[in-house]
């Protein structure tokens, strides 16, 4: 008989049972430091239940959750579930852990993540943001401009808004904002009244068992959607939904609703306009990259939608102060440019090597440093990454960071360099392996005038720290 996936498994420990928090609850989340289940707990915190979490090791996100109430615990132990009304764990936590086991002997209502946060949508008029990219930018810009319309909407994003400094916050408003996941199949669950639907790209195959399932996934999503739809007409995939008569498209397509035109670059920002049914707007954004401009129209076409003034969403856009690594620059050092960013599928790496290369920063060279991740996302997708560094002078990739995943046998990061290489003979990839090596290299290689992005969902966010220390301690470096 097959073995059922790790997904599957979790699943079944873990249904979605959307639980009733009207009234206070004993709440306690398993996984607490997590990026997800963190943001949930300030939220559930903000609510007023009492909230309590458990995680392996001291982070600092945990000092924020002390701060806003959170009783945590480090180390699992089955007492810290007595006396509570629900658990919640991601579908990262071991499948056979003591916590759990001992919530479901005690009767304890156990339920994913997609089952809390289902639970803190219907207490409020939730807004999503969905897609394989762009979710956390976008629904930042989208809470930001609620906020500057005097909505005061909740949240809770997948990275820290620098506008605010969290990812996370409950406001009692009638509005929130969330980003609707589809990794785990959370996005199905959420009782929505409006949704951004950014574009659909091949991830997370092994949730859905197919490319077809998963956009099936996101048709359905948008069926169950009480409100306003707002999906990308540019993007192939999402185009036919785009076109669903009750729903609004955005983009740089010409037959757009809004519509993104004119757009100009320099110096690490854009100005551009949006042509809409009420008129043109405006905006100056701080941020590079055409898709930015594209991914703020979409935010902008759902605030309009729900009443929002084009020109206070515009005015909220133009004072975005940008999301914890997207385009992070970290060190300008000795006039050199360290960058971190989340991007670790190819539309994305493309993306953002493109928002640098037409930047209007005047960079010399792009040297783009990629981790790739997870062992079965890589043994799936691993030729799509082969024109995906084209605006890259440099290209130097590391092994595969797990995320938990298990090693398969021949599939490691030469795979990208193998696709790479093939797709273009001429250009220049390095294979890093070892971390030492790959910091020795970078401190030694980046030059004056030269920007090094670093890309991933792993351990790479530390990597410019640990090159401007390198290059301090061989005194190469002079930190701006």
């Amino acid at each position: 008989m097959a073995t059922p996936n790790v997904t599957e498994v979790i699943e079944q420990r873990l249904p979605t049972v959307i639980p009733d928090l009207a009234e206070p609850r004993r709440i306690h989340v398993v996984g607490v430091g997590g990026p997800g289940m963190s943001a949930v707990a300030i939220a559930l915190a903000g609510m007023g239940h009492d909230v309590s979490g458990s995680d392996i090791r001291e982070r600092q996100v945990l000092e924020r959750l002390r701060a806003a109430g959170v009783r945590v615990h480090i180390g699992h132990d089955r007492r810290h579930v007595h006396g509570c009304d629900v658990v919640t764990a991601s579908t990262a936590i071991p499948i056979d852990l003591n916590e759990l086991d001992e919530a479901r002997r005690r009767g304890i209502a156990v339920t994913s993540r997609a089952g809390i946060l289902a639970a803190i949508c219907a207490r409020t008029g939730a807004l999503a943001v969905a897609g394989t990219h762009g979710k956390t930018t976008t629904s930042s810009m989208l809470m930001l401009m609620l906020a500057a319309a005097g909505r005061r909407p909740g949240f809770i994003i997948g990275g820290d808004v620098a506008d605010v400094g969290t990812g996370a916050e409950w406001t009692g408003s009638d509005w929130f904002v969330v980003e609707a996941d589809e990794s785990d199949g959370t996005h199905s669950h959420l009782p929505l009244v409006g949704t951004v639907l950014t574009n659909i790209d091949r991830d997370h195959l092994d949730h859905f068992g197919s490319f077809a399932a998963l956009v099936e996934s996101f048709s359905d999503y948008l069926d169950r959607v009480a409100g306003p739809r707002v999906v990308c007409l540019d993007d192939p995939v999402a185009e036919p939904l785009a076109r669903r008569p009750d729903c609004v498209s955005y983009g740089l397509h010409p037959e757009s609703r809004y519509r993104v035109v004119d757009v100009v670059a320099s110096e690490g920002r854009q100005d551009f306009a949006v042509e809409h049914p009420g008129g043109r707007t405006q905006v100056r954004l701080p941020l590079r990259g055409v898709h930015n401009a594209v991914n703020a129209t979409g935010a902008l076409a759902l605030a309009v939608e729900i009443g929002v003034d084009p020109d206070v969403a515009a005015r909220a856009l133009g004072a975005f102060g940008g999301v914890a690594r997207r385009f992070d620059i970290r060190a300008v050092d000795g006039g050199a440019t360290f960058v971190d960013d989340y991007a670790h599928l190819p539309a994305e790496i493309a993306a953002v090597l493109a928002a640098a290369r037409h930047s209007g920063d005047g960079w010399r060279r792009v040297i783009a440093v990629f981790q790739p991740n997870r062992f079965n996302r890589m043994s799936e997708i691993w030729r799509d990454y082969a024109e995906c560094f084209a605006d890259a002078d440099l290209v130097v990739l590391t092994d595969i960071y797990s995320s938990g995943t298990t090693p398969i046998p021949g599939v490691t990061g030469k795979l990208v360099v193998n696709a790479v290489t093939e797709a273009d003979p001429t250009r220049r990839v390095v294979w890093m392996r070892q971390r030492e090596d790959l910091i020795r290299f970078l401190a030694a290689e980046v030059g004056e005038g030269d920007v090094c992005i670093s890309m991933g969902c792993g351990d790479i966010a530390s990597l410019p720290d640990e090159v401007v220390e390198a290059r301090m301690r061989s005194g190469r470096g002079s930190a701006a």
